[in-house]
């Protein structure tokens, strides 16, 4: 059996769990999936005591929450040595995961975001002690399946990507939420207001990601001076404004991630 061939185990099969086994999948793999809850697809089994007992799977991956950690990962230390260990579990630091997998494990600590669901995630990874270059290579393609993929040698910044990356899309929604909220307070009709917002906030994502220009050289080209967007723009960066409020955002996000690692 080549590495290809042996399954990839996937323990939580939520809305990231999900993303990442279709992701799969689509690559042709085969994915055994453990999942209690209403998300089970069909195959999938209950709790690790219902694997078949010779199951040597090429990569565990954990995608449960990280308060479910301690109680969960013990059960998968048979797979130490002969597995690679794959979290994308947010502040679960390695060492923390490897004290419960046994000395032998080698875990890759990875932080995919929400796009993964249409294969336009990005995910930051960060290799732990005893993973092989076969093991980091199996980790990225995995990842590559859902999107871009990053590797950082510093563990420690994984709390930094968690804030700007893991929560991020949820800051680009509650943007698309206000658009749409503000555009019916000027009078847009609702259905009206949704697809402006919207499509306003799609499509210059799009163009972001398409373009070689940085951010501030896109928001500068579409700011005639003493016009509309100079007028939005006077408001948002003025003192306690965007730029104030998203380092404050940011830093709470972070600093959540370190006190989950707890």
């Amino acid at each position: 059996m080549t590495e290809h061939d042996r399954p990839i185990l996937l323990v939580g099969c939520g809305k990231m769990g999900g993303a990442l086994r279709s992701g799969w999948l689509e690559a042709g793999r085969s994915v055994l999936v453990v999942e209690p809850g209403p998300h089970a697809p069909e195959g999938a089994v209950p709790s690790p005591e219902a694997l078949p007992a010779d199951l040597t799977p090429a990569a565990v991956v954990f995608a449960v929450k990280p308060q479910e950690a301690a109680k969960i990962l013990a059960a998968y230390a048979r797979f130490a040595g002969a597995s690679v260990f794959l979290s994308i579990m947010a502040g679960r630091t390695i060492a923390r995961m490897r004290a419960l997998l046994g000395e032998e494990s080698a875990v890759v600590r990875a932080m995919p975001n929400l796009p993964a669901a249409i294969r336009r995630g990005v995910t930051i990874a960060c290799a732990g002690p005893g993973v092989k270059d076969a093991d980091k290579a199996l980790c990225d393609a995995l990842l590559r399946a859902i999107g871009t993929v990053g590797w950082v040698e510093d563990e420690g910044l994984m709390d930094a990507v968690t804030a700007v990356s893991g929560s991020g899309p949820a800051y680009v929604f509650l943007l698309a939420e206000l658009m749409e909220a503000a555009a019916r307070a000027q009078g847009l009709p609702p259905d009206l207001a949704r697809l402006v917002a919207r499509e306003t906030v799609a499509g210059a994502g799009a163009l972001l990601a398409a373009s070689g220009e940085d951010a501030a050289a896109l928001r500068k080209a579409v700011t005639s001076p003493g016009g509309t967007t100079a007028a939005a723009l006077a408001v948002l960066m003025a003192e306690h404004g965007w730029p104030e409020l998203v380092a404050e955002a940011i830093d709470a996000a972070a600093r959540r991630s370190r006190e989950l690692a707890g």
